[in-house]
């Protein structure tokens, strides 16, 4: 008797998703946004397998259920990056900002070319501490556009796919937050937009839910 192939059913009924939405962060960071929690996991899980599979690519995962604060968020992101420990805080020489701009480089391997975040439950953090959220999206986002316009080090693309639920979208529709805006610290103009010239992150809105249709 032959086997049969079962094709699994999932939440999402467009095939072949990923590559499309892949694509589109050749040009910009994506807040990936549904009210289903199934349909956010399925998403995630997916394209992080996709793009891992890119090559020269590397994918750093970040589970957003267990980030409420810089801690906790920095403990991960020691953890998909190699580099050393850093201080928590964001700024500085041994900050989040100077482990992303890091890159590991293997004897006899090429160095990755692009390194995507995917984080998981973004609004979690984004409920337990709005201005941290902001602060850290803004830093992936200006460390990305500072690689791509104002590093004379080899190329490193950066991006960023944020995934959340109701929060999430309110906040992507703010035009202080960090999805539309750099940081402002009060002391002029954003850093961000200082290093790099450009006038604010390139961060696309994306509705899961068009891929269960």
């Amino acid at each position: 008797m032959s086997a049969l192939t079962r094709h699994p059913v999932t939440p999402l009924g467009v095939a072949n998703w990923q590559a499309d939405v892949a694509q589109l962060l050749d040009e910009h960071h994506l807040a990936a946004i549904s009210p289903s929690g199934v349909r956010r996991m399925h998403f995630a899980v997916s394209l992080g397998q996709f793009l891992q599979g890119l090559r020269d690519a590397e994918v750093c995962t970040l589970y957003g259920r267990f980030i409420t604060d810089l801690d906790s968020f920095c403990y991960q992101l020691e953890r998909a990056i190699a580099g050393p420990a850093i201080e928590r805080r964001v700024d500085g020489p041994r900050g989040v900002t100077a482990l992303l701009r890091s890159r590991e480089v293997y004897r006899g391997r090429p160095a990755s070319k692009f390194r995507f975040y995917v984080w998981h439950d973004a609004d979690v953090l984004l409920l337990h501490d709005r201005p941290l959220f902001g602060r850290l999206v803004d830093a992936i986002a200006g460390v990305a556009a500072e690689a791509e316009y104002a590093s004379d080090d080899l190329l490193m693309i950066h991006r960023l796919v944020s995934v959340g639920g109701e929060e999430l979208d309110v906040y992507s529709r703010l035009p202080e937050g960090q999805f539309q805006s750099w940081h402002n610290d009060g002391l002029g103009e954003p850093f961000w937009k200082v290093v790099t010239g450009i006038d604010a992150p390139k961060v696309m809105t994306y509705r899961i839910d068009q891929l269960a249709k």
